[in-house]
């Protein structure tokens, strides 16, 4: 990695965590550890931090309950740990906001690769920014603005609507083909960054975390509109600027 990114991990075993900071820091990351919730937000408070390993059964708030708070705030990048493999497990962290999800117990070196494609993910610019030659700054539609240099997305009151790295390109690949049908195949081709890890199914994950931000009813959306047999449409007139 070419700067010493800093990583947050929270599990309430303290084994996991002093394994885990000794490892990445041999790998040239920077790692502070909590406990729990609380000790989470103490250090959030105190400084900065590049992503958040959370462990999913904490003590006080568990892990699920946690990123849902982190992700109505900012767009921090997560990696969630659990002891439990089921499915219905990692999509409800998907659901939530985590940009990955790793079961217990699990190879140190796979979450460093984990951690290395969601960083990438997350500071590189996406596919879609690369295909789209002269991107404007600012695309609207439905009296929403995205602004493509900061990443912000605000609603018609001028509300900040956070949105992970995942979220942003997805959303800025329909303001890229509004009115156009596309196949998750076309979606994954377009939110692949370098090193991210989309794969088919997390695309109708994506798809309901960013009509539970923009539409006014999510069950019935009238923007991300299913065309069945076909994927995904955004049914909205988009205009953009470059200022």
């Amino acid at each position: 990695m070419e700067r010493a990114y800093q990583i947050l991990v929270v599990d309430d075993h303290k084994d996991i965590r002093d394994l885990l900071q000794r490892f990445l820091q041999q790998h040239g990351l920077r790692v502070m550890t909590a406990a729990d919730g609380n000790e989470m937000y103490k250090h959030l408070n105190a400084q900065r931090f590049d992503l958040i390993i959370l462990d999913l059964m904490l003590p006080g708030k568990d892990g699920i309950t946690l990123c849902r708070e982190l992700r109505a705030e900012n767009n921090i990048p997560i990696i969630m740990l659990t002891a439990l493999g089921e499915e219905v497990d990692r999509i409800v962290g998907l659901e939530v906001g985590a940009d990955d999800y790793l079961a217990k117990p699990f190879n140190p070196r796979e979450l460093l690769a984990r951690i290395k494609s969601v960083l990438r993910r997350h500071f590189a610019i996406p596919n879609v920014e690369e295909q789209t030659s002269g991107t404007p700054k600012n695309y609207l539609f439905n009296q929403w603005l995205l602004n493509t240099t900061t990443r912000e997305l605000r609603n018609p009151q001028q509300a900040l609507i956070p949105l992970t790295s995942t979220e942003f390109t997805m959303l800025l690949a329909f303001l890229c083909h509004p009115n156009v049908v596309l196949s998750r195949e076309d979606l994954l081709k377009l939110v692949q960054g370098r090193g991210a890890d989309v794969y088919d199914r997390s695309i109708d994950t994506l798809i309901s975390r960013l009509r539970k931000k923009i539409e006014t009813d999510p069950k019935q959306p009238k923007l991300i509109k299913t065309i069945w047999g076909g994927g995904y449409q955004f049914s909205c007139e988009v205009s953009h600027d470059a200022h």
